[in-house]
Order: C-alpha cells, then sequence, then structure tokens
C-alpha cells in the first residue's frame, strides 16, 4: 500500500493520537477533504487489521462522531478483504430473523450494556484469522456488543447433540424461557 493512501494517513493520524478522543471531522481531514470512504477505511482498520478504536457504539463515554484508539494496534496487519457481499449478508440476516444470534437483542432495541440502539452486524463463527471463511455457514449476525466481544475468542458452533443436550440439562425455568425465544424468533 502506498504510504500516502487515505487508509495509511488515517492509520498515521491514529498512531499519533492514541488514547486520545478523535473527531470524524479530525479523521476525515487526514484521509484528505477529496476522500468520501474515510469511514469504510477507519473500519477497515477495525475490522480486516484488528484495531479496537472505539466508537459511541462501543462505550456510553463517545458521543456520536468520537472515536477512539485505546492502545497501540498489533504490530502484524492482517488484511482479508472485503469478502461478503451484500446478497451474502442479506442471507445471513434474514436466516437469524435480524437478531444478534448471541444475545437476542434485535435492531432498535436499547441495549443495557451501552444505552444505545442495537445495530447488527456479521460475525463468523470460526474467526478468519483461525481460517474462517466468509459463506452462510460460517456467518452470524451479532449486535455490536456481542461482535466486539467474540473476536477472535469464539469457538466452533455447537452441534445440534450438544446444544439438545444443555437444553435438556437446564432447569424447567431455563426452558421455558428458551422455548419462549424460540417461538417468538419463529412465529409459531
Amino acid at each position: 500500500m502506498a504510504s500516502n493512501g487515505s487508509k495509511e494517513r488515517i492509520r498515521q493520524f491514529l498512531l499519533a493520537n492514541v488514547g486520545k478522543v478523535v473527531t470524524s471531522h479530525e479523521l476525515r481531514d487526514a484521509a484528505g477533504t477529496d476522500v468520501s470512504e474515510w469511514a469504510r477505511r477507519v473500519r477497515e482498520l477495525r475490522e480486516d487489521e484488528g484495531w479496537l478504536i472505539l466508537t459511541h457504539n462501543d462505550s456510553a463515554a463517545l458521543k456520536p462522531g468520537q472515536y477512539l484508539l485505546e492502545e497501540k494496534p498489533p504490530e502484524r496487519r492482517v488484511s482479508f478483504g472485503r469478502g461478503i457481499s451484500i446478497k451474502l449478508r442479506a442471507e445471513v440476516l434474514d436466516r437469524n430473523g435480524f437478531t444478534c444470534q448471541m444475545c437476542g437483542k434485535t435492531p432498535g432495541e436499547i441495549d443495557p450494556d451501552t444505552g444505545r440502539k442495537v445495530r447488527l452486524h456479521l460475525g463468523h463463527i470460526k474467526d478468519k484469522s483461525l481460517g474462517g471463511k466468509d459463506e452462510l455457514s460460517n456467518l452470524r449476525a451479532l449486535c455490536s456488543t456481542c461482535n466486539q466481544g467474540a473476536k477472535n475468542v469464539t469457538s466452533e458452533k455447537p452441534t445440534t447433540i450438544w446444544l439438545l443436550s444443555q437444553v435438556r440439562r437446564a432447569g424447567q425455568d431455563e426452558q421455558r424461557a428458551v422455548f419462549e425465544w424460540l417461538r417468538t424468533k419463529f412465529g409459531e
């Protein structure tokens, strides 16, 4: 990558401001006033290279338009490209009922942990850094909170037998809660 590209300029700006809150205007200016896709470059640093860049969706201490690179990012850069098509994204969200597959929240609800509206992302069941692929069977809908917490730590998707064994081991109240959740999710 050329050192004068917009992503590299944003990278250098953030590295010069580790631990400081910066604004979207500052990031836009750092990218270059002629660059319209500066937010995508920031997202690529977060998602493809593992930079912990917080926004108001991640921290209630930040206001919309504020960003914080909490700590210096990992030395190695991992670039995976943008392999998830709009069609595949729509398939995953539709299959998952537009519901976070870890906590059950849906877009527009208020997340009690952050006080912000829930936004859904696509998360890999087996992380790309561990060899996971951008395919329907390896993707799931996750809210911002669960997606950030799940990066590189989630294990393989549970098998049906394991999942059923966990439900069978649970108490009746928990089993009823699972039943109600499934009935709500599938509308039956």
